[in-house]
C-alpha cells in the first residue's frame, strides 16, 4: 500500500501547523479516490532531543534511524513547519540536515507553513523550496501557507481551496491519476538516482568485482612492455 509521510514541526498543542498538515493528508487521501493510502504522521517536537544530539555529535539514535527509513521508503511527503524569524523552524531544518543526500530522491512533496501574519507567505518559496529541491524531492507547484486570519471566514475558504489543489497535484504524482491539475506522464520516473536512507550497509557497498574491474592482478612492472626502473 502506498505510504504518505507527514512531517509536522509545530511546537505547541494544539498546533495550527499540525492542523494544516492533517487537512492536507486528508485531502490527499480523498484525491487518491479508490487508491488505498497509508498515512504516517510524525511530530518533530517529540524528536527534539534526538535531533539535537544527532546534529551536535553526528551520532543518530534508534528512533531517528527508524524515522529516516520510514521517510525514505514513503511514496509521498507533506512537510509542514511554523515560521520562526522569517524562515522554517530550527527543528524542521535539523531533520533535513541529518538526512542522507539521496534520502528524498524523486519524492513527491507538498510544502506547507503557518505564521501569525500573511507577510511571511513566501517562506515556502524562498526558504523551503530550495531546501527540498537540494535534496531532489519533486515539489508540487502549489504550496500551502496559512496565517492566523486564514482559519475561518473568507480566509478559511481560500485556504481550503489551496489545500485541495495541492492535494490533487500530489495525488497526480503518487498515483498518476488523470485529469489532475499537475500529473506527469504515465509511469514517469522522477528519481534522479535510487533513493536510500544511508543507514543500510549495502547503500554504498561496491562489489569487489567492480572495484577490481580492469585489473589483471599482475604488477604493472611485470607486464610485457613495462618500463624497467633502475
Amino acid at each position: 500500500m502506498p505510504t504518505l509521510f507527514v512531517i509536522s514541526a509545530g511546537v505547541s498543542t494544539p498546533s495550527t501547523t499540525r492542523q494544516v498538515a492533517d487537512a492536507l493528508a486528508e485531502a490527499v487521501a480523498n484525491a487518491a479516490g479508490s487508491n488505498p493510502l497509508d498515512i504516517t504522521t510524525v511530530e518533530l517536537r517529540e524528536y527534539a532531543s534526538d535531533l539535537a544530539h544527532a546534529v551536535s555529535t553526528g551520532i543518530s539514535t534508534k528512533r531517528l534511524d527508524e524515522l529516516k527509513r520510514s521517510l525514505s521508503a514513503a511514496d509521498g511527503l507533506i512537510a509542514a513547519t511554523p515560521v520562526f524569524a522569517a524562515s522554517y523552524s530550527g527543528l524542521f531544518k535539523m531533520l533535513f540536515d541529518i538526512l542522507d543526500t539521496d534520502a528524498l530522491n524523486g519524492m513527491p512533496t507538498i510544502l506547507a507553513a503557518t505564521a501569525g501574519t500573511p507577510r511571511h507567505s513566501l517562506v515556502t518559496e524562498h526558504a523551503m523550496r530550495p531546501l527540498l529541491t537540494y535534496l531532489r524531492a519533486v515539489i508540487v507547484p502549489t504550496s500551502v501557507f496559512a496565517a492566523t486570519e486564514d482559519f475561518g471566514g473568507v480566509g478559511g475558504k481560500a485556504l481550503n481551496q489551496r489545500i485541495e489543489r495541492a492535494a490533487q497535484e500530489l495525488a497526480g504524482l503518487m498515483f498518476s491519476t488523470p485529469n489532475t491539475r499537475f500529473s506527469g506522464p504515465e509511469n514517469a520516473d522522477y528519481s534522479t538516482r535510487p533513493r536510500k536512507s544511508g543507514l543500510d550497509l549495502d547503500d554504498d557497498f561496491v562489489p569487489f568485482s567492480e572495484l577490481l574491474a580492469g585489473h589483471s592482478g599482475v604488477p604493472a612492472s611485470s607486464e610485457p612492455g613495462a618500463a624497467t626502473m633502475r
